[in-house]
């Protein structure tokens, strides 16, 4: 009897990889529901079940206090202007720093010397990032503070730009460029934020319940 030819299938997949940005955290693929595995639909015979519906992880696994992948927290309900709409409302040194990542002149900048109360804000979403009470005196010329308000606000990034290794730090929220971190600041950290007064706004702290921050109010009680 002759030998039948056996014909080999090769199934091949191939997936598609797609890079994302620097600061943009990667997607968790969705967790498969227990018990759908291989288990056949009833009367189905030896038919193979149906292809499963593919479940949106955002809507299925996410809530609204759920931590992106990156473990820090954001505000899903801000929406980031376009920089076309950046460009109008903001400052031509506004735009250049938070926005193109640039650094303005030191000295010649707004919040260098400021020594009042109160806290600095992202300049484009408004989330809280620093409080007047870690700012200290650097000498550089720049604002600078040895704590942010909610680190999981503050991202930081390895910049390896002008031929140094540094480390960047961006609102979370706000994708803003607030400048750079550098480990020779004061105790308790030991830390020093060097940030772009462009990147901030400030609001003193009798004017915090006007701006709905009344919950900053308490780290000033004892100014």
């Amino acid at each position: 009897m002759k030998a039948l030819p056996t014909i080999t299938l090769i199934a091949s997949t191939t997936f598609l990889f797609v890079a994302c940005e620097q600061k943009t955290a990667p997607t968790e693929p969705t967790a498969q529901p227990k018990g759908s595995g291989s288990q056949m639909p009833k009367g189905s015979g030896s038919q193979m079940p149906p292809p499963e519906k593919k479940v949106d992880d955002k809507s299925a696994s996410a809530t609204p206090d759920s931590p992106p992948a990156d473990g820090t927290k954001s505000d899903s309900t801000f929406n980031r202007p376009s920089k076309e709409e950046l460009k109008k409302s903001l400052s031509p040194m506004q735009y250049k720093v938070a926005v193109e990542s640039g650094t303005e002149p030191p000295r010649a900048n707004e919040y260098w010397n400021n020594k009042k109360a109160g806290i600095y804000v992202d300049i484009i979403s408004g989330k809280a990032l620093f409080a007047s009470t870690s700012k200290f005196k650097s000498g550089t010329g720049w604002p600078s503070f040895f704590e942010p308000i909610d680190k999981a606000e503050v991202v930081e990034i390895v910049d390896s730009s002008l031929g140094m290794t540094r480390t960047e730090v961006r609102s979370k929220t706000g994708d803003t460029h607030l400048g750079h971190l550098f480990p020779d600041g004061p105790q308790p950290t030991g830390l020093r934020y060097c940030i772009n007064s462009a990147s901030l706004r400030f609001v003193p702290a009798d004017k915090l319940k006007e701006e709905g921050l009344e919950q900053y109010a308490k780290l000033f009680t004892k100014e």
